[in-house]
């Protein structure tokens, strides 16, 4: 079974609720974790190895009830994705899922993107890195548990190849000003659509839960599409 989370950090970007979880989410927990779930310690594994494959790879941070992941997942044989989720009932509905559907392209780590990140066996591990809807903390005391951030890059693109995407949406409007901002500080960025310019939604994108609650209440969803530059 997934293993808790007990790695202290000052500010972390999600908090732990105690979620009620299903009977089919438990169930998934306790008999599909060894087939789908990659534990973190003492060292990630090669990644090779857990899919059983070398095949172009996906990292979905905050995959909330995996709904999305399955999605792209089924639809993309061809590519690997690995899940990154804190939150029980989302492993558990992701977990119960893949069973369901059989699919042998998803994995799931259960613990704090940072800590799973900082694996020297991630670097250079991922053609493309997903970041959709991350939790806003709308709230300005709050701004700084955003997972977006200098910090988070720094840590996040070694573990890209060159040439990756990086794809992130948000229906935060201040949230989006602030992800433009950072994103295209960083020197190994580069906005295909152009400086100062949100993309257009990509066509493979499915929606999400939180995107469709943001819509009902009139938000307006920003999307973005950087590209990792080669090392000079």
């Amino acid at each position: 079974m997934s293993p808790d989370i007990t790695h202290p950090r000052s500010i972390r970007s999600f908090v732990l609720r105690n979620s009620r979880m299903t009977a089919g989410q438990k169930k998934a927990l306790e008999h599909h974790w060894p087939d789908y779930g990659i534990e973190l310690q003492p060292q990630l594994p090669d990644l090779d190895r857990a899919f059983k494959r070398r095949a172009p790879r996906v990292l979905d941070i905050g995959t909330g009830m995996g709904d999305t992941t399955i999605e792209m997942a089924r639809k993309r044989p061809d590519l690997d994705f690995l899940a990154v989720e804190v939150h029980q009932p989302g492993v558990g509905n992701l977990l119960r899922r893949a069973h369901e559907e059989r699919l042998a392209n998803v994995r799931i780590i259960s613990a704090d993107i940072l800590e799973v990140l900082a694996q020297d066996t991630l670097i250079n591990a991922f053609d493309t890195v997903l970041i959709l809807f991350p939790d806003p903390w709308p709230k300005k005391r709050h701004h700084k548990r955003r997972l977006i951030k200098p910090a988070f890059l720094r840590s996040l693109l070694p573990c890209m190849r060159p040439h990756g995407r990086l794809y992130i949406a948000t229906d935060w409007l201040n949230y989006a000003d602030h992800i433009l901002e950072v994103c295209e500080a960083h020197p190994a960025l580069e906005n295909l659509a152009g400086p100062g310019r949100y993309a257009p939604r990509p066509l493979w994108r499915p929606a999400t839960k939180f995107e469709t609650r943001g819509l009902d209440l009139g938000h307006e969803v920003r999307d973005f599409a950087f590209r990792v530059r080669p090392a000079a």
